[in-house]
């Protein structure tokens, strides 16, 4: 039998998996009654300039998540018939500046061993300037509660008794919310002081055990079948301490 011919044979018996960020599943099935199974994965994204030109044209079903200063995210559907799933999950930076613009091109990454002197003349200044060109402004929206309240999974306001603890959790606008195997979260301190890593302290190891056992109880409480071991805590490094959550299973 012609290869060609065994796909449109293949008999669905059950999902086994499915990764990549929900861009990849396995299948087990049967074609003409033995065991097959079939792994299907998203192509990349055409990069012919008339068809990049149709490219927003041609979706439906556009489903706004959510927004917040400049930023926009939705679900979407390349598909034209109303009944189908989305297949697109859309950011949208309106309107976007030259250093989103830099931020967001094809360039060249590079390991940098960070010193003390490197952060001192280099990455504290350029926090700075962040700070100052309103780059965290969607940052504060959330913890003043003028944005994205609707979205904010669990609120908590420290050990009893200790100030400036409080802090949250939220979908991470990169996450299309549905697909538990590319779970993303973010956990935002609402504290304004500290930047980055270096600037937390032994005074701080309590609240930061505090704060992470409330992230992963509430993350596993929220989404049944997750378990506080499948998560992984990593912190933001720069203008902002934040910790990203991310289900690994």
């Amino acid at each position: 039998m012609a290869a060609g011919a065994l796909i449109p044979r293949f008999q669905l018996s059950k999902l086994l998996n499915q990764d990549q960020g929900g861009r990849r599943i396995t299948l087990l099935g049967t074609i003409d009654s033995s065991p097959a199974l079939l792994t299907a994965e998203r192509a990349a994204f055409p990069t012919d300039a008339e068809e990049l030109r149709a490219f927003h044209a041609s979706l439906a079903n556009i489903n706004n998540l959510g927004a917040n200063d400049i930023y926009s995210w939705y679900l979407a559907s390349t598909w034209p018939s109303g009944a189908a799933p989305p297949d697109l999950k859309l950011n949208l930076i309106y309107p976007c500046t030259e250093q989103h613009i830099k931020k967001y091109s094809s360039q060249a990454v590079r390991m940098v061993t960070e010193t003390p002197e490197i952060y001192a003349e280099h990455v504290r200044p350029l926090m700075q300037r962040k700070r100052e060109e309103g780059r965290l402004n969607w940052v504060w929206n959330i913890i003043d509660g003028k944005t994205e309240q609707e979205d904010v999974l669990l609120r908590d306001h420290g050990r009893k008794g200790v100030d400036d603890e409080g802090f949250l959790m939220l979908p991470d606008l990169n996450w299309d919310r549905k697909t538990i195997s590319s779970l993303h979260l973010l956990g935002i301190v609402e504290r304004r002081d500290i930047w980055s890593l270096r600037d937390l302290k032994k005074k701080h190891v309590g609240w930061l055990k505090h704060m992470r056992e409330q992230l992963l109880h509430a993350t596993a409480k929220l989404y049944p079948g997750i378990e506080k071991d499948m998560l992984k805590l990593y912190m933001h490094w720069m203008c902002h301490l934040a910790v990203d959550i991310y289900d690994t299973h």
